[in-house]
Formats: C-alpha cells, sequence, structure tokens
C-alpha cells in the first residue's frame, strides 16, 4: 500500500512543535526540577568610575557596575555616606549597576567612605554580596583608619538600631551642638557600629538620633550619648581563626587568617534622652464631665489657678496632680457645674518661653463634655425604663421585686493577690476623691484552726495619689484572712456611698517562699546601688538598696529570675538619665547574665561582680527586645544537592 508524501506545510508544522517543545523544556529547566546546580554566586564588581580607593577625584558622580543585574535595598536607610552629606545623595540601582550622585561639594583633603553594608544583593536569586564599602579621596592619599564598637540604651542596655555614630576631631565640648560630625557611621540591630575611612589624629565620639538630619545636636528631644575621652585610632597586623563549613553541621577546617586589626574597637556608647524640661500645656479635656484634665509636657509645684468666667471657682474643685505633677485634674464638686454643657475658664500657668525661662500664661478655654447633659439624661432614662420593665415582669409573675430602683454605689478598688506575701500591703483605689472615710468600718479578721480573730489594720493615704490607700496588718505567713468593709465606709463627694465589701485573702507560709542573698563587687562600697529582680519577660519584681555589698530579698516566689542594678547616684531609688547641657552622664545600669532560679524553702547566696563581663554581654538574651538582624547567608543550595546526588560539589 503506498502513502501520500506529507506536504511541505505538515513537515514545517512538525519541525515548529518539536521546536517549540525544547524551547519549554529548556524554559521549564530554569527551575531545576531535573536536579540541575543553581546560582548561589554573589555579585561580583568588575569596574568601577572612579576607581575603588582613587586618590585626587573631583568628581562627585560614582559608578559601580556588576557581573549581573542587582538589587540595592532600601538605600536611605543601609548606606551610609562619610563625611555626613548635609544636602541627602541622589542612589539609584539600576540594571547592573549603582549610582550614586553626591549633591554636596567635596572637601579638599578628605577620604569619602559609601558604606552600602549587606544591601547588595543579586537580582534573581537574591545571592548577597556581603558588607561592602567604597572610597575615594579629594587628596593625594587615602584614609584607612577605623573605630568601632556598640550604642547601648543606657536604661536598660538594649541595642539601639540605626542611631548615628560620629567622630569630631575638634576636642572643644561645643563642637557636638555647633559642627556636623566629622565622620559618621551608624548601628545595626546588635547596636554594634563601624567608623571607615579615618584619618590619624586624636578624636572624641558621640552617638545621635538624628531627627532633623543636620549631624548636629540640635533638639532637645534627640536621643544622644557623649564621651569627654578623647583616642587616637591604630592598627597593627593579628590573626583570626575562621571556620570552614563543609555543610550546615559539619566543619571542613579551621583556618588562619591574617588581618589588619583596627583600635579602638570596644568603644561603648550608653545612650539617653534627657528630660523634657520646657513647659507648655498639650491639651486640656473633659472626657468625664466631672473633672477638667489640664495636660502638660513638664511638671511644676506651682498649680494652675483657675478662675470661672461664667461660674464661681472659688472653692469648686478637688485638685488631684500625677507624681510629677504633669498632668492636673479639677474634680468638679457642685453637681450643678458638672451638669453645664459649657464652663468658660481662664487659667493661669506657668511657661517656658523662648530664652527657656518659666513665665506666666494666661488663656481662655470653654470646657465641653463628651457626654452633653441632655444626652446624659436620654442614657439615664433609657436605664429607668429598663429597670421598670424587669420591675413589671417580676411583679406579672409574681416574684419578689424592688419598689424603689436601688442606688448604684461607689465600687472600689481592692488590689489584692491570690497569694499575698507578708511583706505586701492592700492597696485600695476609689474612682472618685472622698468626703468621708470611716476608718472603723473596715474589720480585719484572721483565721487560727476554725475560729476568727480581729486582726489591727492602718488605714492610710498613699503620698501624691489621692484616690489610693494602703491598708498595712501585720500579715503572718500560712494566716488566712478576711477583709470586711461595712456599707458607706467610704463616700466621695458627690454623696455617693461604698456598698458592703467582703474579700478574703491567704498569706503564703514560709514554705512557699525563698529568700535570696546577692553579694556585690567590681564597683566602690561608698556608691548607693539598688539591685532588682527581673521576671524572665523583664519585668522588676522587687527591688532593694545594697548595704556594705549586700543586698537580701525575702519572700521571692519561686520561679527563675535575672538580676539588674544600678548606681543611684543622687539617692531619690529611681534611675535617672543624662543631660549633655550639663556635662552630666546617666546612672549605670548592669545586668547579671546568669539566670537565678530560686526554689521554695531555699534560702539561696550568689556572688555578683558587677563589671566582670562587658556591657554588651550583659544582658541576657531572652530579655533583650532589640533582636540582632538577620544576617544574610549565602543558601549554598548546590551542596544540598549534591548530597542528593550523591557527589562532591565543589563551589565555583
Amino acid at each position: 500500500m503506498s502513502h501520500p508524501l506529507p506536504s511541505l506545510r505538515h513537515l514545517l508544522s512538525g519541525k515548529i512543535v518539536f521546536l517549540l517543545a525544547i524551547i519549554l523544556s529548556s524554559c521549564a529547566r530554569m527551575g531545576q526540577p531535573d536536579g540541575g546546580w543553581y546560582d548561589d554566586t554573589p555579585p561580583r564588581i568588575v569596574h568601577t568610575s572612579p576607581r575603588d580607593k582613587a586618590v585626587g577625584v573631583k568628581e562627585r558622580k560614582i559608578t559601580i557596575a556588576f557581573d549581573e543585574f542587582i538589587k540595592l535595598e532600601d538605600a536611605t536607610s543601609n548606606v551610609v555616606v562619610s563625611p555626613p552629606q548635609l544636602e541627602m545623595p541622589e542612589i539609584k540601582a539600576a540594571g547592573k549597576k549603582i549610582v550614586v550622585e553626591l549633591k554636596d561639594t567635596l572637601k579638599e583633603n578628605t577620604t569619602y567612605t559609601i558604606d552600602f553594608s549587606d544591601a547588595i544583593t543579586d537580582n534573581n536569586e537574591g545571592n548577597p554580596m556581603g558588607n561592602y564599602t567604597y572610597s575615594f579621596s579629594t587628596g593625594e592619599q587615602i584614609d584607612t583608619l577605623e573605630v568601632s564598637g556598640h550604642v547601648l540604651e543606657a536604661e536598660n542596655l538594649e541595642p539601639v538600631k540605626g542611631i548615628l555614630v560620629g567622630l569630631y576631631d575638634d576636642l572643644t565640648d561645643t563642637a557636638f551642638a555647633t559642627k556636623p560630625m566629622t565622620r559618621v557611621a551608624r548601628t545595626d540591630g546588635s547596636g554594634r557600629f563601624v567608623i571607615k575611612g579615618v584619618a590619624p589624629g586624636n578624636y572624641r565620639i558621640y552617638a545621635l538620633k538624628d531627627m532633623d538630619a543636620d549631624y548636629v545636636f540640635s533638639q532637645k528631644g534627640e536621643m544622644v550619648a557623649f564621651s569627654h575621652d578623647t583616642f587616637s585610632p591604630s592598627c597593627k597586623p593579628d590573626i583570626r581563626q575562621d571556620t570552614i563549613w563543609r555543610d550546615e553541621l559539619r566543619i571542613d577546617s579551621i583556618a588562619r587568617v591574617p588581618y589588619m586589626h583596627f583600635y579602638p574597637d570596644d568603644i561603648v556608647l550608653r545612650a539617653f534622652t534627657a528630660p523634657q524640661t520646657d513647659r507648655y500645656l498639650l491639651k486640656t479635656e473633659r472626657n468625664d464631665e466631672r473633672k477638667i484634665g489640664m495636660y502638660f509636657s513638664y511638671g511644676n509645684d506651682s498649680l494652675p489657678e483657675v478662675r470661672g468666667l461664667d461660674f464661681d471657682a472659688e472653692g469648686a474643685f478637688v485638685v488631684e496632680t500625677t507624681e510629677k505633677k504633669d498632668t492636673v485634674f479639677y474634680w468638679l464638686k457642685d453637681t450643678s457645674l458638672v451638669n453645664k454643657d459649657t464652663l468658660q475658664m481662664e487659667i493661669k500657668y506657668l511657661m517656658t518661653d523662648s530664652t527657656g525661662a518659666l513665665v506666666n500664661k494666661l488663656d481662655t478655654v470653654d470646657m465641653f463634655p463628651k457626654l452633653p447633659y441632655e444626652k446624659r439624661q436620654k442614657l439615664l432614662q433609657d436605664e429607668i425604663e429598663k429597670w421598670e420593665k424587669a420591675r413589671d415582669k417580676a411583679k406579672k409573675k409574681g416574684e419578689p421585686y424592688d419598689s424603689i430602683m436601688p442606688v448604684k454605689n461607689m465600687v472600689p478598688k481592692i488590689g489584692i493577690p491570690s497569694m499575698m506575701a507578708p511583706d505586701r500591703n492592700v492597696m485600695i483605689e476609689v474612682p472618685v476623691p472622698l468626703a468621708r472615710l470611716d476608718t472603723a468600718a473596715i474589720h480585719l479578721y484572721s483565721k487560727h484552726d476554725t475560729l476568727w480573730y480581729r486582726s489591727q489594720t492602718e488605714l492610710s493615704d498613699v503620698p501624691g495619689k489621692l484616690r489610693f490607700y494602703e491598708l498595712r496588718a501585720e500579715w503572718r505567713p500560712g494566716v488566712e484572712y478576711s477583709l470586711e468593709i461595712d456599707s458607706a465606709a467610704f463616700e466621695d463627694i458627690y454623696g455617693t456611698v461604698s456598698g458592703p465589701i467582703k474579700q478574703g485573702l491567704r498569706v503564703g507560709s514560709m514554705d512557699e517562699y525563698c529568700s535570696l542573698v546577692v553579694n556585690l563587687s567590681g564597683i566602690s562600697d561608698t556608691l548607693d546601688v539598688i539591685v532588682q529582680i527581673l521576671t524572665t519577660s523583664g519585668n522588676v519584681v522587687k527591688q532593694s538598696k545594697a548595704s556594705a555589698g549586700v543586698v537580701e530579698f525575702y519572700y521571692l516566689q519561686p520561679g527563675k529570675y535575672y538580676l539588674s542594678a544600678f548606681v543611684d547616684r543622687n539617692g531619690n531609688g529611681v534611675w535617672d538619665t543624662g543631660d549633655y547641657t550639663k556635662g552630666l552622664q546617666p546612672e549605670e545600669v548592669y545586668y547579671n547574665p546568669k539566670e537565678v532560679e530560686c526554689k521554695p524553702k531555699w534560702d539561696l547566696t550568689t556572688s555578683w561582680n558587677l563589671t566582670a563581663v562587658p556591657l554588651t554581654r550583659q544582658k541576657p538574651s531572652s530579655i533583650v527586645k532589640q533582636k540582632p538582624d538577620k544576617e544574610k547567608k549565602l543558601r549554598n543550595r548546590n551542596a544540598d544537592r549534591a548530597r542528593e546526588k550523591g557527589i562532591e560539589y565543589k563551589p565555583q
């Protein structure tokens, strides 16, 4: 049997289909489904203009060319140009190039560095190039010295990320506040910085959260760190050990690698924000119709004077302040004023003028409640109608009911933990300032065997807190107590009284607690040191002042803890920040890197040398909130592929 010859069209069609199949197959292999090799090679620089480390450079445009398409991650945050540029450089990544255009005029005889950190990766696979710094000089030589260290938050030794660190060759105390920094760097997620391209000489070093990008400490709210010490950068040859990994689990070898070691490399700056002492009125509000709130940027013992324009302010208020007196509440005693939708007032208060002096300021304000009187009355009527419906429903069913709507009682907050330590007291908070307090209506009973006995108590005001009271008693370990408060023991300024209160509490037995004694060393015994017990979340549980280098803690709940301490130089019992304008450093803070485990019935003694471990390694990693930046690594997927194939892989 004969077959007709295929037409030319059919032949061409078949070849096209075959070629398409090959192309599609080739395209499919780009994802390596057949077990081929991956592109694990980082980008390489093939050309720079001007050349890297060139001297006598006059042009401000820099071009860096690579052997493949690249990406530059967040140039604004990751790329640092030094000396600092007052006009932001233009940094662009396109295709296989990075182009940097400096806008500031180049300084004579100066080394410029452009630190890209690890922000450069290839475009397709994301292979990191690693840390890269380009440099050139406008003079006849390149400065190559480096200075490095860490910036920590002074209050808690947290690494400070992204803060500017700069050198000054002007060693006067005024340079930081009047001149831009000479050379700069930014800290990474570990708080570490490296300032490159430093010339020989004497320097001071500072850190600055530069809010206005002028490289000068010019705003009081900027976080800063400073040191009056001077240093001269240097270097010498050294040897380091580099671990070469065969894969993620096995070490191939450890190589001794010569390198140039730059000094100083252990600078530690403690950053702080100076207290805001400029005083001005932030806002006034009347969210609660019963009180007027005034919020200031800073407190003052001299409280505002209030004069009513449409009411008599004489004796109209009960005044409540916060501990720092930066917030003042004026409770309206007269319900007729509470019901007024507008209160016109003239307030006279102290504020800081342009010279920094406190002067009297006079303002006129209209205070409106969040809910107008008519709206509040409507809500009250809705509540009455709801109660009446419930009463009528109970009446029809023959169930017991109240003929008069019950009056709402004041409800104090009684602060009693589930198990109270013998060295604690009961805190009572009332929602509104009191007009009357009947201490005879407060009873405390203790249980011995099966019988209850009256225990002595003492109720006292809490200094600086108008609506807080502390109930003291001789709390005995392992004893059960009952706190019982009669009706109307508390009456607020509006005549609302408290209802009956009965609340039980138990004081833990000695067998349920442990004690801890800490022997301190490493600093002078003449300094006042306050030691704090921290939970594994970093929260303060207890604190106590050391005496003759020893601090004692009793009635600790069993568990795992950390220790921190600060030097209380002014003896006020709290940590105080620094002040650059006064040359005042923040009070020193220390952490014990070791965990302390307390067990029931244990009396534990531990020793702590506050300065034995460098500050950068003191704070336990489990309570450090600012975690290190995730290191960009080559994925080395070809090594995994080689293991799958059972062959040896040698990187190119």
